[in-house]
């Protein structure tokens, strides 16, 4: 798409001028360390920004550097993640604390092809690395972002992802890379939340109540095994006369934790999590 340049200044400075007085203050926003900004950046993914504020805070308290990440154990990492939901984001960052620590001695990869090598880290989490960590000017998108492009240049309508790359590229102040992505994010973010932008994302669907979705229970009992380990048959009993769930359905779900990581069952039958 060909954009005037009279058009992109125009855009900026719209941005610009809106988040001098509506910039948001976040921790993760005030350091260059690659690795907090990775533990950010993986938080964020699915979690509102305020419930991801406290628990970085006290992420980063425990594990300061990627090195003490590293040497934790996988169920101390998910026991401190706690609240955050969708738990096995916990094992994708320890796999990339170890990662980073015993390939790369500690030292995080510079460029996008290295990045995203790392377990758990795609091309937008390698991109925002690059650009909140060392300025690099390559271009971000996520829904913030996505859904301003998708308002302002194409009227709402849904666009293929290269084609709001190629605009969020050419819309990049040159020099200003970690300015403009957090302005843009803050203002998607802000001004733009009561929009409804894309209408293949947000069609009128009838959903599952999440009482009754697999990630409940999956969130249940990983909630109970991080209070410390028990053998499976009396586990299934307890859960059984809790959520009047069929016996099958329950251990359907405790297999799948197996077989995902985010659990272990010991050959006495013990249920635990990983170590």
């Amino acid at each position: 798409m060909k954009l005037p340049k009279k058009k992109i200044v125009s855009f900026q400075q719209k941005v610009f001028t809106w988040w001098s007085t509506h910039k948001r203050d976040l921790p993760w926003r005030r350091t260059r360390d690659p690795y907090r900004i990775m533990v950010s950046e993986v938080m964020l993914q699915q979690t509102q920004v305020l419930r991801v504020v406290a628990k970085y805070r006290e992420f980063i308290e425990r594990y300061p550097r990627v090195s003490n990440l590293a040497h934790a154990t996988p169920a101390e990492v998910l026991r401190i993640w706690k609240g955050l939901g969708y738990n096995r984001r916990a094992l994708y960052l320890h796999r990339a604390a170890k990662t980073i620590a015993e390939a790369y001695h500690g030292k995080f990869p510079i460029n996008e092809r290295e990045l995203i090598k790392l377990p758990g880290l795609g091309t937008y989490t390698a991109r925002a690395i690059l650009v909140f960590a060392y300025k690099q000017e390559v271009p971000l998108v996520d829904t913030n972002i996505r859904q301003i492009i998708t308002h302002f240049f194409f009227a709402d309508q849904p666009q293929k992802a290269s084609v709001i790359e190629d605009v969020a590229r050419k819309l990049l102040p040159k020099g200003k890379s970690w300015q403009w992505h957090q302005a843009l994010m803050d203002y998607g973010a802000l001004e733009l939340r009561n929009i409804q932008i894309n209408k293949y994302t947000n069609k009128q669907m009838e959903k599952i109540p999440f009482r009754e979705s697999n990630r409940f229970y999956r969130g249940r009992i990983i909630d109970r095994l991080r209070e410390g380990e028990i053998s499976e048959k009396k586990f299934l009993n307890e859960l059984g006369k809790t959520y009047t769930k069929p016996v099958a359905f329950l251990h359907s779900i405790i297999a799948s934790l197996v077989k995902d990581g985010l659990i272990e069952r010991t050959s006495r039958g013990v249920l635990r999590l990983p170590v």
